[in-house]
């Protein structure tokens, strides 16, 4: 009977390995230096095929972006129910719950992962850890803290997206600097959205001296509400970031193409549209 069994396990195998899909490893939660590569991030459509171990980020709107892989998942981080005049159901969507343009009550019942920031009880916080083989999307919570309406221990999620051998990580909506266990658990990101309103979350000092801790060899501005705060992060972080404006919403990230010098790309927001422009 043993013999019988191993046969049997053996002829599986080979299916079972061609059935499972095999994600590139991250170094999220390792300590690694910075990564040598080309100097640019190619500029991309949203709608458009992509490359192997490589992601499409798309910035669509205030806090939301597309994040495309290869294989074909979509993910919108803070979902707000609308993300342009395209017939996608995305994948996974990430929300916070610190104001209704992070969040809808409504999701699309279609959405196979809907995944809150936030717990069903106040204050309790929630963990997220989704493995689709492709992507690994878990997040770290953080408090909500507002001169009105108080603290909500627990009501915003870092979400972090591992992929492509990439750490992705989109900070929400941060009203404080992370502790030392939530620094810990983030890990290291590659790339990094962060909010650079100046005061709706946090201000601009601590926005950058998070970016800076984080060490990320991509930043990508959002949440900034006209030029005068986005320039103002920019000058601030101008003697340690490099800066390039992309000139469109979207480009293509893979791990062998990360810049030599940390690089703060800025996009600018674009819904999705059928015709990709």
């Amino acid at each position: 009977m043993r013999l019988v069994f191993l046969a049997f396990a053996f002829l599986l195998a080979p299916v079972m390995a061609a059935t499972q899909e095999v994600r590139t490893p991250s170094h999220c939660i390792a300590l690694a230096d910075q990564i040598d590569g080309a100097r640019y991030i190619q500029r991309a459509s949203h709608n458009v095929e992509v490359a192997p171990e490589t992601v499409r980020i798309h910035y669509i709107a205030h806090a939301s972006f597309l994040l495309r892989t290869a294989g074909g998942l979509n993910m919108v981080t803070d979902f707000t129910g609308f993300v342009g005049n395209v017939p996608m159901i995305p994948d996974v969507v990430t929300m916070n719950h610190a104001h209704e343009t992070h969040w809808t009550a409504f999701p699309d019942p279609a959405i196979p992962h809907v995944l809150p920031g936030w717990g069903e009880e106040f204050g309790q916080g929630i963990d997220h850890r989704v493995d689709l083989g492709e992507v690994l999307v878990r997040n770290v919570s953080t408090d909500i803290r507002s001169q009105w309406s108080g603290v909500e221990e627990n009501g915003n999620s870092i979400f972090i997206f591992e992929v492509a051998g990439l750490c992705i990580g989109h900070l929400g909506h941060l009203h404080h600097e992370p502790s030392a266990e939530q620094y810990a658990a983030i890990g290291r990101l590659d790339v990094v959205m962060a909010a650079v309103d100046g005061g709706m979350t946090v201000d601009l000092p601590t926005m950058m001296r998070i970016v800076s801790r984080l060490k990320s060899s991509i930043v990508i501005p959002m949440h900034w509400f006209g030029e005068f705060t986005l320039d103002a992060f920019l000058t601030g972080m101008r003697d340690e970031f490099q800066v390039v404006e992309v000139g469109g919403p979207s480009l293509d990230v893979s791990l062998d193409r990360l810049p030599a010098r940390p690089t703060i790309m800025v996009l600018r927001p674009e819904w999705l549209r059928d015709d990709g422009e």
